[in-house]
């Protein structure tokens, strides 16, 4: 077992090798500029570059959302992994081993580790047992389902489709392999029953694994057989490998198309097997929201591949009220999406079945807007031969039609509801402003930038260390000791700076490994964008900082002096403490 010095070492050294630019460049595109690259920030929606990456200083940074860190913060962000999953990524990118340590945090980062190790190999082991179950004589419901569905030999192994052939064959078989009743259960693989025996979670299903895009089996779809009044579908619960709001159905097969040749666009669709069915049929770039509500995590996923998206959920449009309300998700986060119309009823692995791959890819040639998607609901609902059903029509369009990013598209939707409804143009147009705006999602405010409050002295505080962070020109003479910062951050990211100058190796990424990279470190690397720390008018204003802290520092003496002045229990330590109090008002009057 390694020392944590030594593995600070490694630390150091796998930064080194790893070449920030060139890691960030693999995930989304720079472009230079000047002594910094720029890219649209991959971690929030926006159409101006504000995401620069210091290749000196090396760190990033977003002046848009505050995102920051060095580069194992990027691959762990991007990855959506934890520090030793990124640490490992890139020890392998740059050929390096990673070492073990035994410091407290470290040791318990590791205890970690190794159970998540443990779960992943389980996890394995009992895909392959239930795909090995498939060439059992008891597994002819399974095989005689898939055969139904028109699922190829090869597409079952490319998916590693399996069987579950009863309750209790899969516990026995993860326990004769070694691994523990908590971890057959911790797994999620297997579950308890009222009565504590261990029996197979997904019993008497047919096997759907889902893999990450890290190429892992994270959990598992099980299809019943026979009617039941149960679900369907059923996955395993969520645990340490698995949180279905981050993952989505098919993304290792996309990610290794994608690195194949690129990916055009994604398709999303509900379900597993309208996943297996579409690849089978040639759409290699297909993957499914396993059923739940889109979030946040599963769009920006989705956008680390495409930035285009083509929903493709089922014909039953009167379903699909809620799944759209859903779908502003991906335009939040700037991916362009398209609705594609499927024939009523029919969902895309029907329509493949009837219609073969030429019929889908009609329907994905139809696909439109989602704005044009949502009226088309709209319209569906109503019937249009009768006046009041078209009355109520275009009362329910008007807040959608105020969605519209554009004056083009907003007369040219305008025009397609006056022919739908009967209403004239000019109607229409006068409805529409005073027309309610559609609701709008809350987003919960831990997904919002967070901003420090901004007085005259935080300002201040701000931008000197900044400048001396940065080791600008004007700001190499200051000494930071000499002045008190009250903030905690600001006292940090001081020291760290005092500290980086008496050894000579001052890097502001350094930063990202003793501090949070939210709050203040954010607010202070915000200051080094465009000209706010270069040039004469800089110079000027750091001196103008200088004072405010100065005399912030004296007045906080001053205000320090009186409290314990009306506590002091003795007439010297009154008069010492007035003589402190009178000295600060003359400093202070100086200073006016």
């Amino acid at each position: 077992m390694r020392k944590e010095g030594e593995f600070g070492e490694f630390i150091r050294v796998l930064k080194e090798k790893c070449d920030l630019v060139e890691i960030i460049g693999s995930y989304i595109k720079l472009e230079r500029r000047g002594y910094q690259y720029w890219a649209c920030c991959p971690f929030h929606h926006e159409k101006t570059p504000s995401f620069a990456v210091n290749a000196a200083d090396r760190y990033y940074h977003c002046f848009g959302c505050g995102a920051s860190g060095d580069v194992i913060g990027f691959v762990k962000a991007y990855e959506n992994v934890d520090f030793n999953q990124a640490v490992q990524i890139l020890a392998a990118r740059a050929g390096l081993e990673v070492p073990a340590y035994d410091d407290r945090a470290a040791e318990e980062a590791a205890i970690k580790k190794r159970k998540r190790d443990r779960l992943s190999a389980l996890m394995r082991d009992a895909a392959r047992f239930y795909l090995n179950n498939l060439g059992s004589d008891r597994a002819a419901l399974h095989n005689e389902y898939l055969a139904k569905r028109g699922i190829s030999g090869s597409t079952v192994r490319k998916f590693g489709l399996g069987a579950s052939l009863d309750f209790v064959g899969l516990p026995a078989y993860l326990l004769a392999q070694g691994y523990t009743p908590e971890e057959c259960t911790d797994s999620g693989a297997c579950t308890r029953t009222e009565e504590g025996k261990l029996i197979d979670a997904e019993g008497g299903r047919l096997i759907i694994p889902v893999i990450n895009a890290m190429d892992e089996v994270v959990a598992f779809g099980g299809r019943v057989l026979k009617p039941t009044d149960h679900a369907k579908y059923k996955n395993t619960r969520e645990t340490m490998l698995f949180d279905k709001s981050k993952n989505l159905y098919n993304i290792n097969l996309v990610k290794k198309e994608k690195r194949a040749g690129g990916l055009p666009y994604l398709i999303m669709v509900e379900g597993y097997m309208d996943v297996i069915s579409l690849w089978q049929a040639g759409f290699r770039c297909v993957v499914a929201s396993m059923g739940t509500s889109l979030t946040k995590e599963q769009a920006r996923l989705a956008k680390r591949y495409s930035e285009r998206v083509f929903i493709s959920y089922d014909g039953d449009f009167a379903g699909q009220k809620a799944n759209l309300r859903g779908l502003d998700i991906f335009r939040d986060e700037g991916i362009k999406v398209r609705v594609v119309p499927l024939p009523e009823g029919l969902d895309p692995d029907d329509v493949v079945k009837q219609q073969g791959a030429a019929g889908y890819q009609s329907c994905l040639d139809a696909a439109m807007p989602l704005i044009d998607f949502r009226l088309l609901s709209v319209k569906r609902k109503y019937d249009l031969t009768r006046t009041d059903d078209r009355r109520e029509f275009v009362k329910e369009a008007l807040p959608i039609l105020k969605e519209a990013e554009s004056e083009a598209e907003r007369e040219e939707l305008v025009s397609k509801l006056a022919a739908d409804s009967g209403i004239s143009k000019s109607a229409i147009l006068r409805d529409l402003d005073s027309a309610p705006s559609r609701p709008q999602e809350v987003v919960p405010a831990r997904d919002k930038p967070q901003r420090a409050a901004s007085d005259g002295v935080t300002k201040a505080a701000r931008f000197v260390l900044a400048a001396c962070l940065l080791s600008k020109p004007y700001a190499t003479d200051c000494n930071l000791a000499a002045y008190d910062f009250s903030d905690e951050a600001h006292k940090t990211i001081a020291a760290f700076i005092t500290e980086g100058r008496r050894s000579g190796s001052l890097r502001p990424s350094g930063l990202f490994d003793v501090m949070p990279t939210e709050g203040e470190l954010s607010e202070v690397l915000n200051l080094d964008y465009g000209d706010n720390l270069d040039g004469e008018a800089a110079a000027r204003y750091f001196a103008d900082c200088l004072a405010v802290l100065e005399r912030a520092g004296i007045e906080a003496k001053r205000e320090d002096a009186l409290k314990r002045y009306a506590s002091a229990s003795s007439d010297a330590e009154r008069r010492e403490l007035l003589l402190l109090v009178n000295e600060c008002n003359k400093k202070l009057n100086r200073k006016n």
